[in-house]
């Protein structure tokens, strides 16, 4: 917007507002030009914000995700070696449980003959 058609908007502007009106009206202009672009930046700020706001959020479901993810992976491996271990307690039980009356029948065997 150089040469003619700035030259050709001050020509009108001078026709339509007068040469004692002119520096009034550029200020007004001006003001109105520095109001709007005020209300623009505090619009951008603002929605930058909900933006920064939405990312939080999605990080922290991000991550809520995860850590529920773990826990659900901790419980179940929990479970399967507390069944796991349940299970060869039972299936040792009949080989412990003799081995410990051979213990006991070893200790009380020379007692019971003194008797």
């Amino acid at each position: 917007m150089f040469g003619g058609e700035f030259f050709f908007i001050i020509l009108v502007a001078f026709l339509l507002f007068g040469s004692k009106n002119l520096p009034e009206v550029v200020k007004g202009y001006a003001k109105i030009i520095a109001t709007l672009k005020n209300a623009t930046n505090e619009i951008k700020n603002e929605i930058q914000n909900s933006v920064d706001v939405k990312e939080i959020d999605a990080s922290v479901k991000q991550i809520t995700h995860s850590l529920t993810k773990d826990v659900e992976e901790i419980k179940s491996t929990v479970a399967s070696s507390s069944a796991d271990f349940g299970k060869n307690i039972l299936e040792e039980k009949p080989t412990i449980l003799a081995q410990i009356d051979e213990e006991i029948e070893e200790a009380t065997g020379p007692i019971k003959r003194k008797m």
